[in-house]
């Protein structure tokens, strides 16, 4: 009788815990009302004082507030995006929301300006390796390019004559004669030094 009683007491300490877990196992994420679902490439970026969506390399203005499937919403006129968590921030130039929700800031002060970090914002700088919207001339990319043509094949001699040295003190148990190498790899650093002025 007591065997008896102690697996029934531990059948329904089971069938109570599986209940509890199957549930946490099916539980489904409900869709925010009126939430619309993009695509994974979608970006809503401020730009020009408003939010614009760019996706596929097109820029579309947009007439209504956002409501993302995350949960996130966004001002398309003000820029203010409120996270699921209910933190408010506001996008600045650049900075745009990704599809799942997710804020990229476009540069560190905008980053230290969302924390409300104002002297990460003003400390925070920005060095842009690309400049958006400017047009570089073929002119000025040929005249780089051949530049850079130039340089490697100055340091391509560079090597030729340091490795004629080093064969030259190698094999010689007296000092040889280097002067002539060394006046011509001089040359050859003033020409590299001139061209990346």
């Amino acid at each position: 009788m007591r065997t008896f009683f102690i697996l029934l007491l531990t059948g329904s300490l089971l069938t109570a815990v599986s209940p509890a877990s199957a549930q946490e196992k099916t539980a489904v994420r409900v869709r925010p009302i009126g939430a619309v679902d993009y695509g994974t490439g979608a970006q809503f970026l401020f730009r020009n004082g408003e939010v614009v969506l760019h996706q596929d390399n097109n820029y579309q203005p947009l007439t209504k507030n956002i409501r993302l499937a995350s949960g996130t919403k966004i001002n398309y006129k003000s820029g203010i995006v409120e996270l699921p968590s209910g933190k408010l921030t506001t996008l600045h130039e650049g900075d745009y929301v990704n599809s799942a929700g997710s804020i990229v800031f476009a540069t560190p002060s905008s980053a230290a300006a969302a924390r409300h970090d104002t002297i990460g914002a003003n400390a925070a700088r920005f060095e842009q390796y690309v400049e958006r919207g400017k047009v570089v001339p073929l002119s000025d990319l040929q005249a780089q390019l051949n530049r850079q043509s130039q340089q490697l094949k100055l340091m391509e001699q560079k090597v030729r004559l340091l490795n004629q040295k080093i064969d030259l003190l190698s094999r010689q148990s007296t000092p040889p004669d280097t002067r002539q190498l060394d006046q011509q790899l001089r040359e050859l650093d003033q020409q590299l030094q001139q061209l990346t002025k």
